[in-house]
């Protein structure tokens, strides 16, 4: 449960949910119409193809589900770790985000439906990137069991419970940015077409390199090396 939410790590959730939302809206008003930062409406999708025996289906989407799947693996094999901790690899993980996101705006101006599974692999790996701090789940490409833990706390509030009130603010301000980054997404995509694509393009390589500049010198970095010259 979290009690003090450092505000680096409330920045960074906002933005990279403001740009999943942005990447998403893109990817569903494209030629593909599937999401990219979510997995559960396309399982749906992917089973129903499946008993329509719709094998073009079969293949596009669960070569899409397998994509997400790939980022997230790939952001535990760079991570390793579950708990969010200060450290370069957090880094390197947005750049090869941006990387990813960069190939997808590419294949998708040649109309190639592998630009939606490099934005998949990127709303995987950008997910699976940050999965806990001080026991709160954060998740920041979809909004369906932030949505549910906001309700539950809610409900224990109404109830005379005690709850969370950091965690709660700090999932209404995901949840907002993402409804956001869709909306900006959206309006851009109407305009500009795939080049919306810039927008969480710059946001991801913005964080890296302000993350990366920034991390040695926040408190939670600090502090432990004044301890260890302490003793």
């Amino acid at each position: 449960m979290i009690t003090k939410l450092p505000r680096w790590i409330l920045w960074g959730g906002a933005v990279l949910a403001f740009s999943a939302g942005c990447v998403n809206t893109a990817a569903l008003m494209g030629f593909a119409n599937l999401s990219v930062s979510h997995v559960t409406g396309n399982v749906s999708l992917f089973a129903a193809a499946i008993a329509y025996l719709d094998a073009r289906s079969i293949l596009y989407i669960g070569t899409l589900l397998l994509s997400f799947l790939a980022g997230a693996i790939l952001s535990g094999f760079i991570i390793g770790q579950a708990a969010l901790k200060l450290g370069k690899r957090y880094g390197q993980a947005l750049y090869i985000e941006a990387a990813l996101l960069l190939v997808s705006y590419w294949l998708y101006q040649q109309h190639d439906f592998l630009g939606q599974l490099a934005a998949a692999m990127a709303c995987g790996l950008q997910n699976a990137m940050v999965a806990t701090y001080s026991g709160a789940v954060i998740r920041t490409t979809h909004l369906t069991g932030l949505t549910s833990d906001m309700g539950a706390a809610i409900g224990n509030w109404l109830a005379g419970r005690s709850i969370s009130k950091p965690t709660l603010g700090f999932q209404a301000v995901i949840w907002y940015c993402f409804c956001g980054g869709s909306a900006v997404g959206a309006y851009l995509f109407a305009k500009v077409g795939y080049e919306a694509l810039f927008v969480p393009i710059t946001i991801v390589l913005t964080a890296a390199f302000i993350y990366n500049y920034a991390s040695d010198r926040l408190p939670e970095k600090r502090e432990p090396k004044r301890e260890r010259h302490s003793s």
